[in-house]
């Protein structure tokens, strides 16, 4: 897209869903897709920053928990950095875990709840099962486990099945127009919206955390707690710490770097 072209699209946008990039294909980590995607988030965050600085912004581009701290970064050079406007799209993997717990636990997927935390790849999802509603007592500790490391590995399960042919657009494309559509619902004031999404956070000592946030006219309301986790959880959460600060300072030099 030309700059021109460019300018034109994003000019006094309230809401900018960044789907740009370069798809996974089998053998390839998030991580790697890093110097490729890192440079278009970094061009167009710029635009956005010209163009529509007040906008919502929604980031799908992979590597997510290193692309966000790349956006922040831009946003902060230009003097345009709003905290509560800046979101990681971690939709899908609140979708997965949906999926597969309702299958598991055999209820109606739309009626089931499942909070996702900490980033957006690999041990970095943590979903908290044991927060799932509607809750059930059926699942044992060797399912909760097997429904842990399936949501985390659903994407690398969908890119080796496609075998080349690309990652998980259809199901993204879905969990991109859900967390899209909440936040427009937030921005015209429809109470009570509450998604999982990858911002900046002091729930953990890491400047960047996905969890439960609340949704309202001027973007993020309120960043939720944790809540009671269990001891598969909160090992899962100590395990996921160090990959996840090491791709937020990943993006933090890449955007400072020029």
């Amino acid at each position: 897209m030309a700059d021109d072209q460019l300018a034109e699209a994003l000019d006094g946008a309230d809401l900018v869903i960044i789907p740009a990039g370069v798809p996974r294909k089998p053998g390839m980590t998030r991580d790697d897709l890093f110097n490729i995607n890192a440079g278009i988030v970094k061009n167009l965050c710029t635009a956005i920053a010209k163009y529509c600085p007040n906008a919502l912004v929604n980031m799908i581009s992979n590597p997510v928990n290193s692309t966000v701290p790349i956006a922040a970064e831009v946003f902060k050079k230009a003097g345009t950095y709003d905290e509560k406007r800046l979101f990681g799209v971690t939709t899908l993997d609140v979708v997965r875990a949906r999926t597969f717990y309702a299958g598991k636990a055999n209820v109606d997927v739309n009626t089931v709840d499942v909070p996702v935390v900490g980033g957006h790849a690999g041990i970095t999802i943590l979903p908290l099962f044991s927060q799932a509603t509607p809750s059930t007592n059926a699942l044992s500790a060797e399912e909760i486990k097997a429904l842990t490391k399936r949501t985390q590995e659903g994407g690398t399960e969908v890119v080796e099945a496609k075998a080349g042919k690309g990652s998980a657009t259809l199901s993204m494309a879905y969990a991109g127009a859900v967390f899209g559509d909440a936040c427009l619902k937030g921005l015209n004031g429809v109470p009570d919206i509450v998604e999982c999404s990858y911002v900046q956070s002091t729930v953990t000592e890491l400047p960047f955390f996905a969890s439960k946030v609340r949704l309202g006219k001027n973007g993020v309301e309120e960043v939720l707690g944790l809540g009671q986790l269990t001891q598969f959880e909160k090992e899962g959460l100590e395990a996921l710490k160090g990959e996840l600060k090491s791709s937020i300072e990943k993006g933090v030099a890449f955007a400072n770097a020029s």
